[in-house]
């Protein structure tokens, strides 16, 4: 008997119940485990995404006055407040086509970007342009190759922006993008929200980004700080979101997509929660989350979509989804679509409550989004996420986000905003601001009370320590010919 036991490979049963058990875990994993404790996204807040969907969607368009790509109902634009839309000539492979719109109806100026172009390997520059971890900016990490874009985009379009803010002071502006375009966007609302006097003074509650079926481009504490003005969509079980890989590894591997996810897949199921939220250098999806799901575990065919929103901190879209909609779901058509059936069932819910009940739900639904928004800090520094930032310090406050902004003077010497009354009132202000010092600034930037020099300073400083530098190697210069 005790022969017959010591015969039974019990390490190898182990082993093999253990794969059993993972194999099943991952096999059985759907996209709506991930925001199963989250709310139902109101009404309100969801109800400009169909609307961007198909204005990004516009900018695929070769020509809007025959569209070849509009869904069902058109695209909803007036062609005459079409400020510009500019095509892959024109970006000269610095950005994406964008477009540039202004809808009246919602008030609302619109700066839209598409997605990933798989024909054109300028738009694999910028995915493979990334210097992850080399230097923070602004306290945390982002994906260099997108804010470089974004920086572009903001030289190339900040005047034209400026002169529609100044024309509809009231209007919303709105950065929005697809995939691609989507980190680009919310890269391009993190400068400006660090930057607003250098685009008409324009408020941080008229800011705001909707990345759809977004990149990771900013690690956790930056995509949690910002999450009162970037909101992102994500259907169901799509994969970029959830794809923590560089997207340069993703694109550069000689394997292919399916192959890359699942081994991804099994160095993700082995790596502890801890350990992930640990790593500043991990880059995540940003802001406010809503994701619409509409597939339930073992089910045929797909229910009526619903929205579940929320700020999270913890299992932020951590489990690729093995799953053969995971391409499917990325698509700009596919979330145009769905979202649009989610916000008809929304209605609704909307549909007899009475006018006087509707302003007070709009008031609840800003306090419990600040409430939200805080917790989500707190949630942060709980954990001990790197560079978080508790709502009850003073290290960073509403009113102070232009304070350390840099502006370029006539003679290209960099001048606080405090030190003029209104630094975007005239032209030349306008032609002579440089995103590029800017974002440079942002690099130096310190989270921190213990910081003795505003980051507006220190740029300062080290743009004399560089003029002193090139003087003196000048004159080592004159001096050796001599």
């Amino acid at each position: 008997m005790m022969s017959l036991a010591c015969g039974i490979p019990l390490l190898e049963c182990v082993y093999v119940a253990g794969c059993l058990k993972w194999g099943w875990k991952r096999c059985a994993y759907i996209g709506a485990f991930d925001s199963d404790s989250w709310d139902i996204a109101n009404f309100e807040d969801f109800e400009p995404v169909p609307r961007i969907c198909r204005i990004i969607l516009a900018v695929y368009e070769d020509d809007l006055r025959h569209p070849q790509w509009a869904p069902e109902g058109g695209y909803g634009m007036k062609l005459e407040t079409v400020v510009k839309k500019v095509n892959y000539e024109e970006t000269e492979g610095n950005a994406p086509p964008y477009i540039i719109y202004v809808d009246h109806d919602n008030q609302d100026i619109i700066l839209a970007i598409r997605g990933l172009n798989m024909g054109k390997n300028r738009d694999y520059r910028t995915l493979l342009n990334n210097r992850l971890g080399r230097e923070m900016f602004d306290g945390g990490y982002v994906h260099h190759g997108l804010l470089k874009s974004a920086a572009w985009l903001l030289n190339k379009e900040s005047a034209t922006l400026v002169e529609q803010i100044e024309k509809y002071p009231s209007y919303t502006v709105t950065f929005a993008g697809h995939s691609l375009g989507s980190g680009i966007a919310a890269l391009m609302t993190l400068v400006v929200a660090k930057n607003r006097s250098a685009l008409g003074n324009i408020p941080r509650e008229q800011l705001r980004c909707f990345s759809i079926a977004p990149a990771r481009c900013m690690s956790l504490n930056l995509a949690v700080q910002y999450a009162d003005i970037i909101q992102s969509v994500v259907l169901q079980d799509d994969f970029l979101p959830r794809t923590a890989t560089p997207l340069q590894d993703i694109f550069g591997a000689i394997f292919c997509l399916p192959c890359v996810m699942c081994c991804r897949c099994m160095i993700d199921t082995c790596t502890s929660e801890k350990k992930k939220l640990k790593d500043p250098r991990r880059l995540y999806a940003p802001g406010r989350m809503y994701h619409i799901v509409e597939r339930r575990f073992c089910s045929c065919g797909r229910f009526p979509p619903e929205v579940r929103a929320s700020v999270p901190v913890d299992g932020r879209f951590e489990h690729i989804v093995l799953s053969c909609n995971a391409t499917s779901d990325h698509s700009i058509i596919e979330i145009e679509r769905e979202s649009r059936k989610a916000l008809e069932i929304l209605k609704e819910s909307l549909m007899e409550v009475p006018s006087t009940q509707k302003m007070q739900r709009q008031q609840s639904i800003a306090q419990g989004h600040k409430d939200q928004y805080k917790a989500a800090l707190e949630r942060a520094v709980t954990l001990k996420v790197p560079h978080a930032f508790s709502p009850s310090d003073d290290t960073i406050e509403e009113g102070e986000t232009d304070e350390n902004a840099i502006l370029i003077d006539e003679n290209g010497n960099p001048v606080p905003p405090k030190a003029e009354e209104n630094p975007v009132d005239s032209g030349t202000a306008k032609k002579t601001t440089n995103w590029n010092v800017l974002v440079d600034r942002l690099f130096h930037t310190r989270m921190g009370k213990d910081s003795s020099t505003s980051s507006g300073e220190q740029v300062i400083i080290e743009l004399k320590r560089e003029e002193q530098r090139s003087s003196s190697s000048k004159e080592e210069k004159v001096n050796g010919k001599s």
